[in-house]
């Protein structure tokens, strides 16, 4: 089984849809993932997402799942400095504490410990196990129980965020790591595969990462997500 993820193009973030480039983007996009065998679609409930996953439900005549769990991430929290900010806390982290993500524990850190984003995170983890249970395979600890043959390809149109903190979970990656070391850009393809040993214990595999080729040459590449005014 394939996992599609893909991050919603270029948004109008207050109005939430897309902006002109932003339905150029998904156009492409949808071209791009044309020929990947996707036979169900899910999305964001976020109008960004939905519209986004919209042309390639259009172009394969597939229906669209919507995944609430999946809207963008929300943060903050009292004393929490940056107003809360995931990606800059994450960046901090590294930069000024020298942070060891893999030894110690992200959630009891005092910028993640009462953050939203952290029950944000939570939420989103429980979720896709659960979703990835209904395909046959169960999480267990760092590895999935494949219960069934499973050939199925999946699509997933989310956010940045919520992208990140399913990643983060599948993969047994440290959340804000995530944030900091593997952004990805406005419609990026990233591409986890399972493999279907009906039985046996597994583990997703990061077949692609961050793939932009469908894009002009101007896009201008993925950055960590900044701050919005109002957030």
């Amino acid at each position: 089984m394939r996992l599609i993820m893909v991050r919603h193009g270029e948004p109008n973030y207050e109005k939430d849809c897309l902006t002109p480039r932003g339905r150029e983007q998904a156009r492409a996009c949808a071209q791009r993932l044309r020929k990947e065998n996707i036979s169900r679609i899910f999305a964001s409930s976020m109008g960004r997402a939905r519209e986004t996953a919209s042309f390639t439900a259009e172009l394969l005549g597939l229906p669209v799942t919507i995944l609430d769990f999946m809207r963008e991430i929300t943060w903050g929290g009292e004393g929490i400095p940056e107003d809360g900010h995931p990606w800059t806390l994450a960046d901090r982290m590294i930069q000024e504490e020298n942070c060891d993500f893999f030894s110690a524990d992200w959630r009891i850190h005092p910028w993640w410990k009462g953050n939203r984003a952290t029950d944000c995170y939570d939420l989103v983890a429980e979720r896709i196990d659960a979703l990835l249970a209904e395909q046959g395979f169960v999480h267990d600890g760092r590895r999935f129980l494949c219960r069934r043959e499973n050939a199925e390809t999946l699509a997933l149109f989310s956010h940045g965020g919520s992208g990140g903190a399913a990643l983060s979970h599948l993969l047994s990656l440290p959340f804000p790591y995530v944030l900091t070391v593997m952004p990805y850009y406005f419609t990026s393809v990233i591409i986890l595969e399972f493999p279907s040993a009906p039985g046996a214990y597994v583990r997703p595999r990061l077949e692609l990462f961050n793939d932009i080729c469908h894009l002009t040459p101007d896009a201008d590449g993925p950055k960590i997500q900044a701050r919005r005014d109002g957030e």
